[in-house]
């Protein structure tokens, strides 16, 4: 697989359809983890910890910057810089 580069995956994460326009719920997150199968899923996961959401109705929502932080983790497997916490 190619690596995109990042304004590619900028693009792909932030305008990816999503159900609610704030960020990803949970199937989201697994549709568009389908692009990428060679993520390293414990560098992404450990990027989304202690990440801040929302809830609307039953849904918890990621925003789209936790969610393209955690995916160049992945794809470069790294854990996140210091400077990239929020």
């Amino acid at each position: 697989m190619k690596v995109p580069e990042k304004s590619q995956l900028e693009d792909k994460v932030y305008k990816f359809k999503t159900k609610h326009k704030e960020g990803f719920i949970k199937l989201e997150i697994t549709k568009l983890l389908e692009e990428f199968p060679n993520v390293d899923m414990k560098r992404f996961n450990n990027a989304l910890q202690c990440v801040t959401g929302m809830i609307i109705g039953r849904d918890f929502v990621t925003y789209h910057c936790d969610i393209y932080k955690a995916l160049i983790c992945g794809i470069e497997k790294r854990d996140l810089y210091f400077h990239e916490w929020d």
